[in-house]
């Protein structure tokens, strides 16, 4: 089923299967923000990651003294969601609770709900996780929105830019099966704290900014003209794209982020780890403004 969210400025729509933003279209212009799912390069457009972002080791992790295998990423992107009624007229509202299906996989129960509220050129994008467990609850949660770069050519030298909100930045380098190792590499930006994206920019295969290090990522296109910002509280954020010819980038906040290699730890453990008492509720949002173009 598809939600839509209109105004003069924007229309946007969302899918009740995982929540997922569908599209994301300026109505003056006619142009698409949002990937729209091409399988070439990726069959997703903007998933939400929940009860874990990233990758378990070996694809099992452990809670209770016991062993669960969970999917990258979790599960959450590709459930079924139900459409929640008496929303505000600007505003959309999903939710997904857990079940026999769920609980073999993640042993919680909760309450999901996702929420999207447009005004004007603003589009937030809102979690609420409740526990609706007798024990505290353990999870992370992310998004992996896929924005397109406005006039791509692949054979362009640089793509875009990100522009940041700090200057001296170090990602984290994944190591393998999709998890963390423990070097780093010093992302080196020009004189306006900018970023070029070229074919080799992703050959680390994702650019992940930990330990608070920005607020608020830019997306610029060719010639440095605003195009797009995604502005967060969220601890990590992760930027992402599949090819040098792909046609997007992911700009992704996390509350959350991939094990380490060869933990064997408890969930709770994890890196990143939120904590919920039984009955509690875990907010969080982020915030996509985008540019006339």
């Amino acid at each position: 089923m598809i939600q839509r969210l209109e105004n003069h400025l924007m229309k946007v729509e969302i899918e009740s299967k995982g929540a997922e933003l569908k599209s994301i279209l300026d109505v003056r212009s006619g142009h698409e923000y949002l990937y729209q799912g091409d399988t070439s390069f990726w069959e997703r457009r903007s998933p939400v990651l929940f009860p874990i972002v990233g990758s378990v080791w070996n694809g099992k992790y452990r809670m209770d003294g016991r062993e669960y295998s969970i999917p990258q990423h979790g599960f959450a992107r590709d459930a079924e969601f139900t459409v929640m009624e008496d929303t505000p007229e600007d505003e959309a509202w999903f939710y997904l609770e857990s079940d026999e299906k769920t609980l073999a996989m993640y042993p919680r129960r909760f309450r999901l709900e996702i929420g999207y509220h447009l005004q004007e050129t603003r589009l937030t994008v809102m979690w609420r996780v409740k526990n609706l467990d007798e024990k505290d609850m353990y999870f992370h949660i992310g998004a992996h929105p896929a924005f397109m770069y406005p006039d791509f050519k692949a054979s362009d030298a640089v793509h875009g830019y990100f522009l940041f909100d700090s200057r001296d930045l170090t990602t984290e380098l994944l190591k393998e099966k999709g998890c963390m190792g423990y070097d780093t590499m010093h992302l080196t930006l020009d004189s306006e704290q900018m970023l070029p994206i070229t074919s080799t920019t992703f050959d680390i295969n994702t650019i992940v900014l930990a330990n608070r290090q920005v607020r608020r990522v830019s997306l610029l296109d060719k010639e440095r003209r605003p195009y797009l910002s995604v502005l967060f509280q969220a601890p990590v954020v992760g930027m992402w794209s599949p090819a040098p010819d792909a046609p997007f980038v992911c700009i992704e906040p996390w509350w959350g982020r991939a094990d380490r290699v060869d933990f064997e730890g408890d969930f709770s453990e994890r890196e990143y780890t939120n904590r919920l008492a039984p009955g509690a509720t875990f907010s969080a949002s982020y915030l996509v403004i985008f540019d006339a173009i």
